[in-house]
């Protein structure tokens, strides 16, 4: 007994020493390319938010990363991605959405939500002096929702459910510079989930470094409730510290 609570004890002392919180905090400016919709799918209207709508911004949006590093390869992450968008414009055609018809000219505002709430984790296969590839698994909560209103009367469709994904890391060190490709994705069925970024990341103290780079978000689905695909590129930067 004295030798298994001895053998614990070295194992949580040893995860302990290796410990090591972070802290991830981004932003960035988004590029559409595409936001697809037909609610309900089978005899809802398709209409484009991107082609046929015009974007109110500035649009910043931000996302917090809480990660654990333990055992040195062994990594935990919690991320809050949260994503609004405002749209505005004149219905260019007929649109059947939901419950309701929006008439062609009719002034509509519109409303895309998708936040994501992921818990994840990584085991990091391979680790050299220069190169750092781990592999691991998400599970994330999609919190979404499309919005039309047009004269005080609006209509809309939530969608909140659960989506396992799949977590890749590459990372290559310099002497200042660290280049990496960090994201979960994950595709099969009546739908995807990419969220993928590619960038460097430079430290400034010995806590705190900046990244910056290229962040991709697509995805979405095609069920008989709803049809969405959505395109976004972002110009990503910002801060991490290391306690």
């Amino acid at each position: 007994m004295k030798k298994t609570i001895l053998l614990v004890t070295l194992v949580i002392t040893c995860q302990c020493t290796y410990a090591q919180l972070s802290l991830d905090l981004e932003s960035g400016l988004p590029f559409q390319v595409y936001n697809d919709v037909r609610i309900p799918n089978e005899t809802g209207t398709k209409f484009s938010f991107t082609e046929d709508f015009e974007l109110q911004g500035p649009v910043i949006p931000v996302r917090l990363m809480l990660g654990y590093t333990f055992a040195e390869k062994n990594h935990l992450f919690a991320l809050f991605a949260p994503l609004g968008l405002n749209y505005e414009g004149a219905a260019p055609f007929q649109i059947r959405f939901q419950q309701s018809t929006f008439e062609p000219g009719e002034f509509i505002e519109g409303f895309y939500k998708f936040n994501s709430y992921r818990l994840g984790y990584r085991r990091d296969v391979l680790k050299s002096e220069r190169w750092t590839i781990g592999v691991g698994f998400t599970a994330k909560i999609r919190d979404a929702r499309v919005k039309l209103s047009s004269g005080g009367f609006s209509d809309k469709k939530d969608d909140l459910g659960f989506v396992p994904l799949l977590h890749i890391f590459a990372s290559y060190e310099l002497d200042r510079w660290t280049l990496y490709l960090d994201g979960d994705g994950l595709a099969g069925g009546p739908g995807r989930a990419f969220d993928f970024f590619l960038g460097g990341r430079i430290n400034i103290t010995d806590n705190l470094s900046g990244k910056a780079g290229y962040r991709i978000l697509e995805g979405g689905a095609d069920v008989t409730d709803v049809y969405n695909f959505t395109l976004i590129n972002f110009a990503a930067a910002g801060l991490a510290w290391e306690f």
